[in-house]
């Protein structure tokens, strides 16, 4: 990319999160990441280098060596012209949902970050004549904690993603809840996946977008977002899974190409190309709590069949899935018996602030970082050391819990022996497949009181919840009870 040649025309919105807002080449394969700050709270561009220089290095050194070199892409900062970066910015700001508009892209710096465009197949810099796919699934955390410092029983039966979706419904966040749960994508038994995917498609949330050749063309954006259309979506799929458009339109046609889809991502998600050194962790084959959640409505269908549970998480180890649950499990002590590892990291600063450099709190996140990882002891010392090492661990786990999966589809070509890449069949067709992840920015440090806060409030409201719904219950029970039906002869 040369630097001195940018035309803000070539380059349009692609999407952004919290923290940074994302743009995409309209020729080239590559995205600049840009971040984003409060109106009034800009930062000095050394700053602005060094946040996107440690994402970078967090990337190379610790989620690459985790997840395998094939899935994680790391780019590599780069810096702009002003006036491009403030023409750009600009050009897109009607493009913006409104939502995310609370925050600049920032324009002071220049610096941004240079990576390959993950919605497009990979191991290409060009973008391609053929038509390409891409689902971004964002699948959450996908086990139940079974710490004993956990103080909410409920923890030890419904996940996290589970229970937060109340609170979310309750403060308008979303419309309603999902029956999506992550515990039913990561159990890898095809029939949960499959409910699963289905279930994400059905209130996609921030969790699943799908692209047609680069467009956003299914996903939600908030909870003013209008209702999704599967007539729609399965008209921009049919060309994919139907090439021949053998199939008649209407419900049945629609229903087919959606079971299409999912069958191809379950399989794909399924497949394995890249162990990472996630599997050398040994936190045991699948989660050590509960592999079902008591809310998800797979899992109450188990419960009315009689069934207490499905075998353990039956994920081959060189899946994605698989190398992505155990970094998740680095989270040894849930936040409820972490935060008090956190207060003795902090009094220790309070101590000795000049120590933070030498504990590598804000990096740099090199090999030494990484190694401290592997440190699986959950037995308290009762030193800075042991505090430290579990609450970098619970960072990258966080991060892991956070991460989007990117599944890149393409038809294969008529001749597709000189195409080097892994294919996965359907029922009509086959594509050339990519898989990658993305959202690896390790967690802040300053997050970690926010979290605790967080956990114990939607643990509380779900209680709650529960209780109201139970006492409602039983409420309509004792009103049909006290029913009586008299007979009068006439």
């Amino acid at each position: 990319m040369d630097e001195g040649k940018m035309d803000e025309n070539e380059w349009g919105y692609h999407g952004e999160g919290n923290k940074s807002l994302v743009v995409a080449h309209a020729q080239r394969c590559v995205v600049l990441r840009f971040l984003k700050f409060p109106p009034n709270r800009k930062k000095a561009s050394e700053e602005v280098f060094q946040h996107l220089q440690n994402i970078v290095d967090f990337g190379k050194n610790v989620m690459k060596e985790f997840l395998g070199e094939n899935y994680v892409h790391c780019g590599e900062v780069v810096q702009l012209p002003l006036d491009f970066v403030k023409q750009l910015c600009l050009k897109i700001q009607s493009e913006r949902p409104e939502s995310r508009c609370d925050k600049d892209l920032d324009t002071l710096s220049g610096y941004a970050l240079c990576l390959p465009n993950l919605a497009r197949l990979q191991t290409y810099h060009f973008a391609e004549h053929r038509p390409i796919l891409c689902v971004e699934i964002k699948p959450k955390c996908g086990f139940i904690p079974s710490s004993s410092a956990v103080t909410h029983e409920m923890k030890h039966k419904v996940c996290r993603y589970c229970m937060h979706q109340h609170l979310k419904v309750a403060t308008g966040k979303w419309k309603q809840i999902s029956k999506y749960c992550p515990l039913d994508l990561y159990s890898g038994n095809k029939q949960r996946m499959y409910f699963a995917l289905k279930s994400l498609l059905q209130e996609a949330q921030n969790n699943l977008k799908i692209f047609k050749n680069g467009e956003l063309i299914y996903g939600c954006k908030d909870a003013r977002s209008p209702a999704v259309d599967w007539r729609e979506l399965a008209h921009h799929l049919k060309p994919f899974f139907y090439p021949s458009n053998g199939l008649a339109s209407g419900p049945h046609c629609t229903r087919a190409v959606i079971r299409e889809l999912v069958r191809v991502i379950t399989r794909v998600l399924l497949s394995g190309s890249d162990k990472g050194r996630a599997s050398a962790l040994k936190l045991g084959p699948g989660p050590p709590g509960p592999c079902v959640c008591e809310a998800s409505p797979f899992g109450r269908s188990l419960r009315h069949q009689g069934k207490s549970s499905l075998e353990h998480s039956g994920l081959p180890k060189d899946c994605l899935l698989y190398q992505t649950l155990q970094v998740q499990m680095l989270d040894l002590l849930d936040i409820e018996g972490l935060y008090p590892l956190y207060r003795r990291v902090e009094r220790y600063l309070e101590e000795f602030p000049e120590q933070r450099k030498a504990l590598q709190i804000d990096g740099p996140y090199d090999e030494a970082f990484y190694q401290k990882l592997l440190d699986l002891s959950t037995e308290d010392d009762g030193t800075v050391a042991f505090a430290l090492t579990k609450v970098q661990q619970y960072r990258v786990a966080m991060t892991a819990k956070d991460c989007s999966i990117m599944i890149a589809l393409s038809p294969c070509l008529q001749d597709a022996s000189s195409d080097q890449r892994p294919v996965v069949p359907a029922s009509r067709s086959r594509f050339a497949f990519s898989v990658s992840v993305l959202d690896l920015d390790l967690k802040p440090y300053e997050s970690i009181p926010h979290q605790y806060r967080l956990d114990g409030k939607i643990a509380s409201y779900y209680s709650k919840a529960v209780r109201a719904h139970d006492a409602a219950a039983a409420a309509r029970l004792k009103e049909s009870e006290d029913c009586t039906l008299v007979l009068r002869k006439v």
